[in-house]
């Protein structure tokens, strides 16, 4: 089985991003008999969805997480819906500033996750983490590559594929 963790470069200003950390730290791992595919993705409107695209053909992969970083959230936020919205109250890394566009012209409003995340919130809560479910991954890039996943999942028929988002606190550094 292949699994395709993916975290976004540091944006706004910030020197780190805690879920790039994430996804250099899983290339290259096995993890209970899953190859592990680790990439980081431009923090830009619809090349970061390009770029996951891309990763996504070479690696057919069974199960998709890809994270984000949502400063100033108490712990990990287990995202249950993306948004067909683009609406920006900060510019990407190259600058746009998408202001209430849709992602997908003719898309649904909104898709579920597709990751179990009652059972991910009860693992890692039994791990000792701050975890909670959040309703939306908001409006930014995170939203766009989530509802950008779930767009391709549902058009290209791999319902099969677990894939969702998560959301990352700010590293303590």
């Amino acid at each position: 089985m292949t699994v395709l963790v993916t975290g976004f470069e540091p944006f706004d200003g910030e020197s780190i991003n805690p879920s790039q950390c994430v996804a250099q730290a899983m290339r290259g791992r096995t993890l209970a008999g899953a190859q592990v595919f680790g990439e980081v993705l431009p923090c830009v409107f619809g090349k970061s969805a390009d770029r996951l695209g891309d990763a996504m053909t070479r690696l057919n992969p069974a199960v998709v997480i890809c994270l984000g970083q949502a400063g100033g959230r108490p712990g990990v936020q287990l995202e249950r819906v993306a948004l067909n919205l683009a609406d920006a109250r900060i510019p990407d890394n190259e600058g746009n500033r998408p202001v209430s566009q849709g992602i997908e012209a003719a898309g649904p409003v909104a898709y579920w996750s597709g990751l179990p995340l009652v059972e991910m919130e009860k693992a890692l809560s039994g791990a000792g983490l701050p975890v909670a479910f959040s309703l939306s991954a908001g409006a930014y890039v995170c939203n766009h590559l989530f509802y950008s996943l779930m767009h391709r999942r549902a058009n290209l028929d791999l319902s099969s594929t677990l894939a969702g988002f998560v959301h990352l606190p700010w590293l303590p550094e």
